[in-house]
């Protein structure tokens, strides 16, 4: 297989933002109490027995090992009217966390308020790809807490899903 490429690192993300995908934060709380998360654009599920679900995060990721420490999390997926608290949570700020109400779920990690949905896991897997990581968590709870259109991200602009009758 020949590994050279005909593009360039932003062709490839120029092409593939024609792409939406879901915008999700990753949440848990570290063992000195304080919560830690990260935004995501790249979740999917990945199988139903065992319930396994994937997210990709970047290997420069200053989040990620705080999050793979912890040993479970909590995947959020944003709402399209959270465009603010996933500009927040995305920051690199020390306490990323202020002002965000939150509940924490039977497995210790936070579920944020006013989610469409979440999915609380256990890490069982870690793989490396590329400059990201493929992360599997096992899903031990889930649930629907606002059945509302979620947050997408599209060529580079967040934005909503509309129902076409």
């Amino acid at each position: 297989m020949n590994d050279t490429t005909s593009f360039d690192s932003a062709t490839f993300r120029r092409v593939l933002g024609h792409y939406p995908t879901g915008v999700c934060v990753v949440t848990a709380v570290e063992a000195d109490g304080a919560p830690v998360g990260m935004v995501v654009g790249s979740f999917t599920s990945v199988s139903l027995d065992p319930p396994l679900v994937a997210f990709f995060p970047a290997k420069t990721s200053s989040s990620w090992p705080r999050l793979s420490a912890v040993g479970k999390f909590c995947v959020n997926v944003l709402a399209s009217d959270q465009q603010a608290l996933c500009r927040q949570l995305s920051g690199r700020g020390e306490d990323k966390f202020a002002g965000v109400s939150h509940r924490v779920s039977a497995n210790g990690s936070p579920i944020l308020d006013d989610v469409v949905a979440w999915i609380d896991c256990t890490l069982d897997a870690v793989h490396e790809a590329g400059d990201h990581y493929i992360v599997l968590g096992k899903v031990v709870a889930l649930e629907v807490d606002r059945p509302e259109s979620p947050l997408l991200f599209f060529q580079g602009n967040y934005g909503e899903f509309s129902l076409i009758a």
